[in-house]
């Protein structure tokens, strides 16, 4: 039976964080046995907010790849691209850009949230606005059957599937209608207690050595009401044992109940969650430096990548101008 297909993608950031490998690349990773994947580098997404400050993403784009391979994004059964090598995603952006309105892009709760945290005001560019219109393009380019969504991105998907149908109404069956593929995506608290960012200085990265992860972990925020030794603590509140549940699972049992009895040091209790942190990401960092060392087999995943979403996007494109009529 022929597996089904699936499109997810991140913004070039640079080097990923914890946070990203907790929220999507662990899930990532399971999927790729189970699914068809396409997972691209969107960088041109990250022009809809950073078009004034370009000179960086080509060096970003890489880091991420690097980060994804590290963490066990397989290229043999994955396909691995950078977005802006596939000029087929802006042709199809174009074609699906005349079968929405403008009324329907300004209705998008994600673009009303990102204008009001961004103060953009009146000034959201045409592209800012028909993002969601690109991002339809990415995933309708593969025929995807379905997305790994969280709740909060379905507004965006039901773009997508709009834009399918009203497709497909017009000029023929050619694309399927993406199904979300609900995931809970996990949350990994900063530092602060607040959302890891690196923007926010609060995210320990996936390639620190352990004696930056050490550092890190020693300044992040613990229960507020525990202060001294023999304070009773409030683990359920506390980011250092959301970290424990996440690297150091097997022995929660014990911290829990030791750091609710007051026995339990929070300076001791850094330093074994730190420890355990190092020793998570130990096969990642050896993975990435050997990555590092051979910058060859690096570009040739990425050119490899490359040329297996073009034949696929290419064959697509193909189906819509014929279906539209149009020569090409």
């Amino acid at each position: 039976m022929k597996r089904k297909t699936i499109l997810s993608g991140m913004r070039p950031t640079g080097k990923l964080h914890l946070g990203n490998y907790v929220g999507v690349l662990a899930n990532w990773i399971k999927l790729q046995d189970e699914y068809r994947c396409f997972f691209e580098v969107a960088d041109w997404h990250a022009i809809t907010t950073e078009y004034e400050h370009t000179e960086h993403i080509a060096e970003d784009s890489l880091e991420v790849v690097l980060d994804w391979l590290a963490a066990g994004i397989d290229p043999e059964k994955s396909v691995v691209f950078i977005q802006s090598d596939i000029k087929e995603h802006a042709e199809l952006h174009l074609l699906l850009s005349m079968l929405i309105t403008v009324a329907r892009l300004e209705r998008n709760p994600t673009l009303k949230e990102q204008a009001r945290d961004l103060e953009l005001g009146e000034n959201i560019t045409y592209g800012h606005l028909g993002y969601p219109v690109l991002q339809a393009a990415d995933i309708l380019a593969y025929k995807a059957d379905a997305v790994p969504v969280g709740e909060d991105q379905l507004p965006h998907l039901e773009i997508t599937r709009e834009l399918a149908r009203r497709f497909n109404m017009l000029y023929g069956d050619v694309f399927p209608e993406p199904e979300p593929l609900l995931t809970e995506f996990a949350r990994l608290p900063g530092l602060d207690a607040k959302r890891m960012s690196k923007s926010l200085g609060n995210a320990i990265l996936i390639s620190d050595p352990p004696d930056v992860i050490m550092k890190r972990v020693a300044s992040a925020i613990t229960d507020p009401e525990k202060i001294y030794m023999g304070d009773a603590g409030h683990p359920d509140i506390c980011t250092i044992f959301a970290y424990h549940r996440r690297f150091n699972a097997e022995a929660t049992g014990e911290i829990k109940s030791t750091c609710v009895a007051g026995t339990r040091g929070c300076v001791n209790c850094k330093k074994e969650v730190g420890r355990a942190i190092a020793d998570f990401l130990a096969p990642m960092r050896e993975r990435r430096k050997a990555l590092e060392a051979d910058p060859e087999s690096v570009k040739r995943t990425i050119e490899r990548g490359r040329e297996r979403a073009r034949e696929v996007a290419c064959a697509t494109m193909a189906d819509v101008r014929k279906a539209m009529g149009l020569g090409g």
